[in-house]
């Protein structure tokens, strides 16, 4: 961070600031949009579009920036930027297109909208950075081929949990430990909460009812460690993972026990999570090391005898560290966190209760659907359906609650973008099973 720190106060004093747009403007848009004015110098904010402009410029104003325009055009964008004055639009590839934009952050949460902005902004050129693990967890990796190919940077963000991991996992094995767990904390997870039984506690937070019904369902956190996994090579050891429940307030070294050792020891590792553990809004790293000296030494340090040594992050901060991924994107080419190659995990959509046939499926966080964690190969062989591409898509048949749903259960909506690349992701790393669900 200090190299990050000393590059943007370099970037400020000579009065040539990183510009970033970003897409998006609801609940953590408005934290961003926040934290770039109040906190970090040299990065300039320089445009938002949202769905609705109200709600961009709204996220301006609640961050205390004023001078505001609106615009319709790619031109009229690039004067607003020339002349230093912050601009919004409904229309997205506005941002992608502009010239003197270096990066866009995409914050909808959204999978086929989500994937329109992020392909178009890397044809354009320009580095993402992706708040939105849903469409990461769905079709990153083949994103990622495409960001490559056009050689900018795509990367979900430091601050929420999979970049605090991957930050984490980098540290861990840079020391020499090798990292057999990445680990996730949850308060609660009980996968047939809906935005019903979720309002209150949306209205509390001033989130919206399905965001944090896919907290609360395990959709989130399946596609979270979906993203680790694809980052790290790692696999899960089952479906859905372990996630073991613990009495409220265990401690985090005490509560890792309660994985099965050579679950975690056989090949690259495993992503899961915990429920309950303290502290309760951090992410872990388990490892081992086969050096007895070395072994001593962590015992010396105060990370006990082993076999397993506990690594933690005791928080997660997101919006606040969205622009140190920025910076470190523009400025050294270093991704947060991003698919090494092909996909390792996918999340697959599983029935929250009984369905019947013709009924169209509804979106993540809402009440027809959750999301669980599947090795990639299987997901392949048994052709099943990626959660982040269910919604929209009609039953062919009755579905069981709990029951996995899979591609010859579903008619797909026409004329997705969605569709599209993870049918080309599936025939890019070689996956012919999941190629013929097509």
């Amino acid at each position: 961070m200090v190299i990050v720190d000393a590059a943007l106060r370099k970037r400020h004093e000579a009065g040539d600031p990183v510009r970033v747009a970003m897409v998006g403007a609801g609940f953590m848009g408005c934290g961003i949009a926040l934290q770039f004015s109040s906190a970090f110098a040299g990065m300039d904010l320089v445009a938002i579009a949202n769905r609705h402009i109200d709600g961009a410029r709204r996220a301006y104003l609640e961050s205390g920036v004023n001078d505001i325009c609106e615009v319709g055009t790619v031109s009229q964008l690039e004067e607003a930027i020339f002349r230093h004055q912050t601009a919004v639009t409904e229309d997205p590839f506005l941002l992608c297109e502009a010239s003197g934009i270096d990066a866009i952050i995409e914050v909808t949460g959204a999978v086929e909208y989500g994937a329109q902005v992020v392909l178009r902004a890397i044809e354009h050129r320009k580095h993402v950075i992706m708040m939105n693990a849903e469409l990461d967890g769905t079709v990153g990796p083949i994103l990622k081929v495409k960001a490559d190919k056009a050689g900018v940077v795509i990367t979900n963000a430091d601050g929420d949990q999979p970049g605090v991991i991957m930050n984490l996992y980098r540290f861990v094995k840079g020391i020499g430990v090798k990292p057999v767990m990445c680990g996730n904390i949850k308060g609660l997870h009980d996968p047939y909460r809906n935005p019903t039984t979720q309002e209150a506690f949306a209205r509390k937070w001033k989130q919206k009812p399905h965001m944090v019904t896919s907290f609360a369902d395990g959709t989130k956190i399946s596609f979270e460690q979906a993203i680790v996994a694809n980052a790290t090579g790692m696999k899960v050891a089952k479906r859905g993972m372990f996630g073991p429940v613990v009495p409220s307030g265990t401690p985090l070294v005490e509560a890792v026990k309660r994985y099965p050792l050579d679950a975690m020891t056989e090949g690259a590792g495993i992503v899961d999570y915990l429920v309950g553990a303290e502290p309760g809004a951090g992410i872990f790293v388990l490892g081992t090391h086969d050096h007895p000296m070395q072994q001593h030494y962590l015992n010396l340090y105060k990370l006990g005898e082993g076999p397993l040594y506990c690594f933690y992050t005791p928080y997660h901060l997101c919006h606040f560290e969205v622009p140190n991924t920025v910076a470190r994107v523009v400025l050294f080419g270093d991704a947060a966190i991003t698919p090494i190659d092909g996909p390792r995990v996918d999340v697959i959509a599983t029935a929250k209760k009984d369905l019947r046939k013709s009924e169209v499926l509804d979106g993540l966080g809402c009440y027809m659907t959750y999301g669980q964690a599947e090795n990639s190969d299987v997901v392949a062989q048994e052709k099943l359906l990626p959660m982040g591409l269910a919604e929209g898509c009609r039953l062919k048949r009755n579905i069981s609650k709990d029951e996995i749903i899979t591609y010859n259960d579903v008619e797909l909506p026409s004329g997705r973008l969605c569709d599209r690349l993870r049918l080309e992701q599936n025939e890019y790393f070689s996956a012919p099973a999941q190629s013929q669900a097509y």
